[in-house]
């Protein structure tokens, strides 16, 4: 594992390197599910760590769509494609490509050894495709739990190895804290027991993530695949039927563009909905009042779930009778709040593991193979 991560932190350097000298300009990751989802989630989130002179692309779907725009921006002489995929057989990803090749080659290039390279264990495959540099893992390395796997490369190119180390020491250390923490003080344990009470005590089908911070645009995205695909599942380790409600659809997206857009539903809506959110102590780009005003946004927002707003408040602030109705909400709706001092390498790592373990723990208690 160590010789794999070594070798693939050299080959990031390098790619970074030729960038400094006016070589690659962009990066393109070809995968699908596993293969996309984390490393499309921690890039933009760590953009503040990202190196000037390199573009970051992520293609997944089948739809031309996806890739057709993504090309038309190119230079294929200065452009470096990642096929990522653990056997160098899946069915969108050797699509995309077949299609990155042939537009490579159509527009002139010539070297595919060097303007591709894959994160895969098929050797064999990747070789017969042209390439010559890849870098492997392991069976037990899942999709979804894979981006600190050679599948992180291009948060590698991205970062710098430096980083990404910082990444995996995060990860690690909330890997310490999982195992050792008892547990009235044991984070992932804790959401999960929560997890379990919103689902099958008070029977909540959904959850909302909002992370306030843009950057983690695609953490929803990676947390619906890490959590749905690993426990929504209705049979148990023992091949029985479970009798019981397992992991709630998830969804969101960052505030504070939430509030403009679903937030009525969660204050006002029918239905209880339990809610993440995700704050920083301190912002990457740091502007005037910006983060001020962010921070007290998210901190409104778990007020508000909590305590409601009656008919006398809303008369009290001045609201029309005819519309004090419209303007109360009755409050114990329940939410929890993340709060991160920074968003750097180190605890984005801590945050990812902190749901990974989650993960583990409901697959305890639910009975599920996660």
């Amino acid at each position: 594992v160590h010789a794999v991560l070594d070798a693939m932190l050299a080959y990031a350097e390098g790619v970074r390197a030729d960038a400094d000298r006016g070589g690659f300009t962009d990066v393109v990751n070809i995968g699908i599910g596993g293969s996309d989802l984390g490393p499309a989630m921690v890039v933009p989130a760590l953009d503040a760590f990202a190196h000037r002179k390199l573009r970051l692309h992520f293609v997944s779907n089948v739809d031309g769509h996806d890739i057709a725009p993504v090309l038309r921006g190119l230079d294929p002489a200065r452009t470096l494609f990642i096929v990522a995929s653990k056997t160098f057989t899946t069915q969108e990803t050797m699509a995309n490509a077949a299609v990155a090749r042939e537009w490579f080659l159509a527009q002139g290039g010539t070297d595919i050894a060097r303007h591709f390279v894959a994160t895969t264990t098929n050797v064999a495959a990747a070789a017969a495709f042209g390439i010559t540099t890849t870098f492997g893992f392991w069976d037990w390395v899942g999709g979804r739990y894979s981006l600190w796997s050679a599948i992180g490369l291009p948060i590698a190119i991205a970062v710098g190895e430096a980083s990404f180390r910082a990444l995996l020491a995060g990860a690690h250390a909330m890997d310490r804290h999982f195992a050792e923490a008892p547990a009235a003080a044991n984070l992932p344990l804790q959401l999960g027991l929560l997890d379990v009470w919103y689902r099958n005590f008070h029977r909540f089908p959904t959850r909302c993530v909002a992370p306030y911070h843009q950057g983690l645009r695609r953490l929803p995205a990676y947390l619906q695949q890490l959590e749905m695909e690993s426990n929504g599942k209705r049979v148990d380790r023992d091949g029985q039927f479970v009798d019981y409600t397992t992991n709630p659809v998830l969804w969101g997206e960052p505030g504070t563009n939430g509030q403009h857009s679903f937030f009525q539903l969660l204050h006002q809506g029918s239905a209880l909905v339990a809610c993440d959110f995700i704050a920083l102590g301190r912002s990457d780009f740091p502007l005037p009042g910006h983060h001020s005003n962010l921070l007290a946004n998210c901190l409104a927002q778990s007020s508000a779930l909590a305590f409601g707003q009656t008919a006398d408040e809303a008369r009290a602030a001045g609201i029309d009778e005819a519309l004090v109705p419209y303007r109360t909400f009755p409050g114990n709706q329940p939410s929890t709040t993340i709060v991160l001092p920074e968003l750097s390498p180190f605890t984005l790592g801590q945050l990812i593991a902190l749901y990974e373990h989650k993960v583990f723990c409901l697959g305890v208690l639910w009975r599920l193979n996660s």
